[in-house]
């Protein structure tokens, strides 16, 4: 609960701070001379990456926890078995170890959107953000019945 509270407090922040730039993107816009419309354009630019970044990413987060809840509701969550370091670390060899239990299961049932969400987990709890980006949006893909980018 406290990660999705400091999550919308900073998209909020975000949304103020795109607001604030798009602002002055049309003030220097407004100038009229060649040079401030050029950078006023530039300027107005980031808001609008910064937007499609910010809903992209909200998507994601909305979609992976709805898969979460469905398979929590099925009984299919995967089990913490990890082993902590005294600070509350995972440790490495049995986040390893874990992955690659979860890796077989999904070899066995590549179509299933369950084994591709409980990989992510996995690659997570190895630190392997990227890679535990795609299998979420594997999973999310499969779930939806979308086209899985390969």
């Amino acid at each position: 609960m406290r990660a999705k509270v400091v999550y919308f407090c900073l998209a909020a922040v975000l949304v103020v701070y795109f607001v604030l730039v798009g602002s002055r993107g049309v003030m220097l816009i407004r100038q009229g001379t060649p040079v401030t419309v050029a950078f006023g354009a530039a300027v107005l630019v980031l808001p609008f990456i910064g937007a499609w970044f910010l809903y992209r990413t909200t998507k994601f987060a909305r979609d992976a926890d709805r898969l979460a809840r469905e398979l929590d509701a099925e009984g299919g969550l995967p089990v913490d078995e990890l082993v902590r370091t005294p600070g509350g670390r995972i440790d490495r060899d049995s986040a390893d170890a874990v992955f690659e239990r979860r890796r077989a299961e999904t070899e066995r049932a590549p179509e299933d959107w369950r084994s591709w969400f409980r990989l992510a987990v996995a690659y997570h709890d190895a630190r392997d953000t990227p890679r535990a980006r795609k299998a979420m949006q594997r999973a999310i893909a499969l779930h939806d019945g979308k086209p899985v980018r390969a």
